[in-house]
């Protein structure tokens, strides 16, 4: 192997982790506004130590995450119909990140990508769909139209949700009929760790306290090892792993561990978080439970309109830590190519 080969092995891509504190009782709390946020998300866990079987509230919860939709070659500009924005868009923008010679044929408004380099490769288009400009005669919609059918009509394979608030109305499926659409059910997942060595946590301390109780940080690298089955043995035998638990921490008899994949939106993960919180009004041994939702990869965005890039991994992801007393920690994390979250 040549040295160069070597220096980029070495060159650890750039990664972010902003955490925040509060109170899920305080009015001033902002982490329901990080939720909505925070739109596109492929999987959703949690994990409650000194737990064995879920509460039925907990159960129902997870039941009623909906489902949502795989519609094939679907056109793109059916999604800038007034027909689909009147039945289905509130308040929306369509962002299209699409490559250098697509741009160009498309001949449509837009910026380089931020991550693109000196040489941009990348664009950016973004279209209000409920702009008051943006009516059905309106000189912009006629264009963007016209170029998303004739001009450089695209077509792709799409996952679509939808928040419904019981209103009457067209369905996701009655609406896309004609097409090749799939009603698609999350897969949920349900686990008992034992014996789970867990960190010492105390609320009012994000940096942690030597001997007293671990960081933040400590216990974000500790969730990831949980998550992909990592020993947290540090046996000198394995070649796979030294990690282990950080100290302090307590060995738990048991851990509940549940997992959701799919497309599931934030509005679904409120009311998880919401009965998440709900598990501490009776007494419990857990001091701390968390609830870890990751983004897709290759969304074009990460946190609002926040343009997410891939470069190797495309990590956009967040984490609660859940207090007894109903303190939380929230933990953003995003890879190379993003914007600090918010």
């Amino acid at each position: 192997m040549s040295v160069p080969s070597l220096q980029r092995l070495r060159q650890v891509p750039r990664h972010l982790l902003v955490c925040e504190k509060g109170h899920a009782r305080d009015a001033r709390s902002r982490h329901a506004a990080h939720v909505r946020d925070h739109a596109y998300n492929c999987r959703v866990s949690f994990l409650i130590p000194e737990c064995g079987m879920l509460p039925e509230v907990l159960k129902s919860t997870i039941a009623d995450v909906g489902e949502y939709y795989l519609v094939r070659n679907l056109s793109v500009h059916e999604l800038v119909a007034h027909e689909f924005i009147d039945a289905f868009v509130k308040k929306g923008k369509l962002i299209l990140s699409v490559d250098k010679d697509t741009y160009e044929e498309l001949g449509l408004q837009g910026r380089p990508s931020q991550y693109s380099g000196k040489k941009a490769m990348r664009y950016i288009v973004t279209i209000d769909l409920t702009d008051s400009t943006f009516h059905p005669d309106s000189k912009k919609h006629n264009r963007v139209l016209w170029a998303l059918k004739e001009k450089k009509p695209l077509e792709f394979d799409f996952l679509l949700a939808w928040y419904n608030t019981g209103a009457e109305g067209s369905t996701l499926m009655s609406y896309f009929s004609k097409k090749q659409i799939q009603a698609l059910k999350p897969k949920i997942t349900f686990s008992t760790l034992r014996d789970l060595q867990c960190p010492v946590l105390q609320s009012n301390e994000l940096q942690g306290k030597p001997e007293e109780s671990c960081s933040t940080e400590e216990l974000f690298d500790w969730l990831g090892a949980v998550w992909n089955q990592v020993s947290l043995d540090n046996k000198s035998s394995s070649f796979l792993s030294t990690y282990c638990c950080p100290q302090p921490n307590m060995m738990v008899e048991k851990a509940f561990l549940c997992t959701i994949t799919g497309f599931i939106i934030p509005e679904k993960i409120i009311q998880l978080l919401e009965q998440l919180c709900c598990y501490f009004r009776e007494p419990k041994l857990a001091y701390w439970l968390t609830l870890t939702v990751h983004g897709f990869a290759d969304s074009p965005v990460s946190w609002r309109e926040s343009e997410h890039g891939f470069h190797k991994g495309g990590e956009n992801l967040y984490n609660f830590v859940i207090f007894r007393n109903l303190d939380y920690w929230l933990q953003m994390a995003v890879g190379t190519y993003d914007d600090c979250p918010p």
